[in-house]
């Protein structure tokens, strides 16, 4: 077995091909030397997927990104970045070449990401592709906040409770932001969107990678937590909740700050999505009348 991996070691360092490995944490744990020089990785480095991206990003170089806000192109993203099995996608690189890259990821969270040059097709055919990702990419992420939408973190959902039906853990929670409505009556609208915004930036900060966060509607977002306990849902969420507490998202008001509340229910034994969000809805409610800006286990 040694000898394979050996073997299959010295085949991928002197590919073509584009080979690279992400932990649960998507932190670079290997990369051929094709990767290494298309997105300038020294050989010694082992970096943060987002650290990398904002690196290059910052000095015109690697993955070309049309976006003028490279937080909110990250966001965006990493909401859709390893939450299912396989995905497949085209993306170019500041040197003018064109690449075919796919991302495969294990139960662990850990990620094989392949790119193959396909510069040589023709550029309007490209062009049509381009589109159609894009057009991939809206109809999976919310427009207002960045973040994926009701349609795809719902879609992760069902694949935590099939992972969940094997034999694993899993966790949902529930989010709703603390009299939202006060909010928009007494500052406005726009207020309200600025809180919505800051609210899906502070707690997408905290999401592994693992994990999908998603706005489903109004001030409501939802997290699935594959693989998680109950007693760990908790404590990370408590975290969330505590950068929330001491955001200051609104710079003509320098004074407001707002709180959030959530419920959590952990994956049962042939449960269905609506029941699990039932019972984390019941466990938001829970913490809502025991106080408000806290987190509640169904």
């Amino acid at each position: 077995m040694d000898e394979i991996v050996e073997q299959l070691l010295q085949l991928s360092a002197n590919t073509s091909t584009l080979m690279a490995v992400y932990d649960a944490d998507d932190r670079l744990r290997y990369a051929n030397r094709a990767f290494r020089s298309a997105y300038f990785i020294q050989p010694d480095e082992s970096p943060l997927w987002p650290d990398l991206m904002r690196r290059n990003f910052e000095l015109g170089r690697g993955t070309v990104i049309h976006a003028s806000n490279f937080e909110e192109w990250l966001r965006s993203t990493q909401s859709r970045r390893g939450k299912i099995g396989y995905r497949a996608f085209e993306t170019d690189l500041a040197d003018g070449r064109w690449l075919w890259m796919t991302e495969a990821v294990q139960k662990s969270g850990w990620m094989l990401c392949v790119a193959s040059d396909i510069t040589s097709l023709r550029a309007e055919e490209r062009s049509v592709r381009q589109d159609r990702d894009l057009a991939i990419k809206a109809s999976q992420t919310d427009e207002l906040t960045g973040v994926a939408n009701r349609r795809f973190v719902m879609a992760r959902i069902e694949d935590m409770l099939v992972a969940a039906g094997d034999g694993g853990l899993g966790c949902l929670a529930v989010f709703d932001i603390d009299n939202f409505k006060h909010i928009n009556d007494r500052l406005g609208h726009h207020a309200g969107d600025l809180v919505l915004r800051d609210f899906a930036q502070r707690i997408h900060q905290h999401v592994r990678r693992t994990d999908c966060f998603g706005r489903v509607g109004g001030e409501e977002f939802v997290l699935a937590m594959p693989g998680t306990s109950v007693e760990d849902a908790v404590e990370i969420i408590e975290r969330m909740l505590m950068m929330v507490r001491f955001s200051r998202p609104l710079t003509e008001s320098p004074d407001f700050s707002y709180t959030c509340s959530a419920g959590v229910a952990a994956c049962l034994t042939a449960d269905s999505a609506p029941e699990l969000y039932r019972r984390a809805d019941q466990a938001l409610y829970a913490a809502k009348l025991s106080g408000r800006d806290r987190v509640r286990a169904a």
